[in-house]
């Protein structure tokens, strides 16, 4: 039976050594690869969330932003950074979509392990303030007569915005034309301007032209009404059952020893539970999260097939 004590006792230097590698992290700073540019919603969470971490746990937690592929440069670097807790991915939602949508050398349920989601939000329909309608019933009556007549913008074909438009369309009967551009903040130029008649994306991109006169906020795309828009209606009051939203979380990669996951997991939501940082997320639309690494893994695997319709209802075919 020697190999029966051997087997324990590797197991057991293996855990220890895990443990005493958790217990002495983080000894140096800790990158954090955002994939999209500063400034953005994804961005402005991640930097939120990562200046309160560096507080807590006493080292720097720096942004990277390494932009390209839709995400995919920044996702394909994490997963195959060292598994020791000191790269982190703060991704969005879209990191579920991308392997749907073209050739990528990650999985996202196999090369990274979840921590947490810190906020998530409900996607917004904006409408150019020409369009002669006021709310979502109104919208809808008035592009069903002008069938393939009216756009709407995206920030991108196989987009989160995109893809929410598509079920929207589909579920509603609407007949636009999509018209795509190289990020969400081309298409609102486009959307102020009268260009498309149409938007949907996140309240960060749209509150403040919204309190400019140029467009109209008509609903938001979860099931329920959010705490920051109680007069919009919900897409589902409407049309029950659906709903489409975003989330934006931190990731590590696999193999991350687990007591890190736990200890950055805890601090997450303790932080996003903060009466500051709350504010500061609800001024941009976010609803803040902090849920165990369980919850976010279910969240990953339950949000695939719904993203996966609708690609395949807009014919989008991978790359």
């Amino acid at each position: 039976m020697r190999w029966v004590a051997w087997i324990v006792m590797a197991w057991t230097a293996l855990l220890c050594s895990s443990m005493a590698q958790a217990q002495a992290w983080p000894q140096h700073p800790i990158r954090v690869i955002v994939p999209y540019a500063a400034g953005g919603n994804t961005d402005n969470q991640a930097r939120l969330v990562s200046e309160r971490l560096a507080v807590i746990f006493g080292q720097p937690f720096v942004i990277e932003n390494r932009v390209g592929a839709g995400g995919a440069i920044a996702a394909n670097y994490v997963a195959k950074a060292p598994a020791d807790g000191y790269t982190l991915f703060f991704t969005a939602s879209s990191v579920v979509t991308l392997p749907l949508l073209q050739k990528v050398s990650f999985d996202p349920y196999l090369d990274f392990t979840p921590i947490s989601i810190a906020g998530a939000n409900s996607l917004v329909v904006a409408i150019h303030r020409s369009v002669p309608a006021t709310t979502l019933k109104e919208f809808i009556d008035y592009v069903k007569t002008r069938p393939g007549k009216l756009s709407y913008a995206t920030g991108g074909n196989g987009s989160i915005g995109h893809l929410t438009a598509v079920m929207f369309n589909s579920r509603v009967g609407l007949d636009m034309v999509a018209i795509h551009y190289k990020g969400g903040s081309q298409a609102i130029v486009d959307l102020l301007g009268g260009q498309v008649q149409m938007y949907i994306g996140s309240p960060s991109e749209l509150i403040q032209h919204a309190k400019g006169g140029n467009i109209r906020l008509i609903a938001v795309t979860e099931e329920k009404r959010t705490a920051e828009f109680p007069n919009l209606p919900a897409v589902a009051e409407l049309y029950p059952g659906f709903h489409a939203g975003t989330w934006n979380g931190f990731l590590a990669p696999a193999a991350t020893p687990k007591p890190i996951i736990a200890a950055l997991a805890r601090e997450i939501a303790r932080v996003v539970a903060e009466p500051g940082v709350i504010e500061r997320l609800k001024a941009i639309g976010v609803d803040p999260v902090g849920n165990t690494p369980a919850e976010f893994a279910d969240r990953l695997r339950s949000d695939a097939p719904m993203w996966r319709d609708a690609i395949n209802a807009a014919g989008i075919k991978p790359e």
